[in-house]
């Protein structure tokens, strides 16, 4: 695969979270000869915590920029000599969302447009925007106001005129073990000989924190001709076996569903169908009714499109953890 990622100067947003330490790890790692790596996000505490775990006197290449992507001034200065952004700053705790909407459409609705803007009047050359399976067919403001986002950066390609500039997304659930997901949630539960089940027939997709990573510099290595939004295809478990996989002998207490949680995850829905297409390990969704992007990927790509009617969910999703899956995934966040 081509390497487009050394010699190039990376903007994340939202960097010091958990998908930013991973990606700072695995840039330091597979590519030493990146030109820059510009961590930019609001949060100096995390910025600082991160600089002391890095050898900056070793990794020159590495900055720190605070700064709020509602600030459209502060990140056009932080934009400027950009290649390529990776835009993973947002709000996304759901029950927070439905108490203070308008500072989530601020965040994940205006910021993603000012990020558009400011690549717009830069020499940007493409943009990856972290996506969420709570965009798919949103019952909640947090997945409604990422639908706009997702919605913003898929438009923005038709108004890129010359500009050597493309806009894609990358899609996918929770990551295992993430702060505020379920295996952290359990773990803790565990030592009270209790877990807290909202809905017994409740599925998720699984993921980790790599393959995410590893699906964004996908994206950016990858020749893609923008408005794609681009789907893994991930296993999937259900609640109680993951219950059953951290500790069998725990009493399981029901407690009923949240608002504005779903029971099972969903990522392509039947409309998106009609045009979805999909690869060995995932698939990628195009603007509805863009026979040219259709065109390329099913004739010069030969991807192959999937059956009308198709949908991606973590209950129909032909594979399936097993609870000694589950366990070696677990493993890793034991201390």
């Amino acid at each position: 695969m081509k390497n487009n990622i050394n010699n190039k100067v990376i903007l994340l947003t939202g960097g010091t979270g958990s998908f930013g330490k991973g990606f700072i790890k695995k840039i330091i790692k597979n590519y030493p000869r990146i030109k820059k790596l510009i961590i930019f996000s609001r949060d100096e505490l995390k910025q600082y915590e991160i600089s002391q775990e890095i050898d900056l006197k070793k990794h020159k290449f590495i900055r720190f920029v605070i700064g709020d992507i509602r600030d459209k001034d502060r990140l056009k200065f932080a934009i400027k000599d950009v290649d390529i952004i990776i835009h993973a700053a947002a709000l996304k705790q759901v029950p927070t969302a439905e108490y203070n909407p308008f500072e989530f459409i601020k965040t994940n609705i205006v910021g993603a447009q000012n990020i558009i803007d400011c690549a717009m009047d830069s020499k940007v050359q493409k943009v990856i925007a972290l996506s969420t399976d709570k965009a798919c067919a949103p019952i909640n403001l947090y997945g409604a106001t990422k639908l706009c986002s997702d919605k913003l950066f898929v438009a923005a390609n038709n108004i890129v005129g010359k500009r050597n500039l493309k806009f894609c997304i990358v899609r996918y659930g929770n990551v295992d073990g993430s702060r505020g997901s379920i295996i952290p949630f359990f773990l803790k539960q565990k030592e009270d000989g209790f877990l807290t089940v909202t809905d017994p027939s409740m599925t998720r997709f699984s993921i980790d924190l790599d393959q995410g990573i590893n699906l964004v510099l996908d994206a950016v290595n990858e020749t893609v001709i923008g408005g794609e939004i681009i789907v893994p295809k991930i296993p999937s478990y259900r609640i109680t076996d993951l219950a059953k996989a951290i500790c069998s002998n725990c009493r399981i207490k029901i407690v009923g569903i949240r608002p504005g949680e779903k029971i099972h995850e969903q990522m392509i829905t039947e409309n998106d169908s009609y045009n979805t297409f999909e690869t060995k390990d995932k698939y990628i969704i195009l603007p509805s009714h863009d026979m040219m992007r259709r065109n390329y990927y099913l004739k010069q790509k030969k991807y192959k499109p999937v059956k009308v009617g198709f949908s991606y969910d973590s209950l129909k999703n032909p594979s399936f953890l097993s609870i000694s899956q589950i366990k070696k995934i677990i493993k890793k966040f034991l201390n």
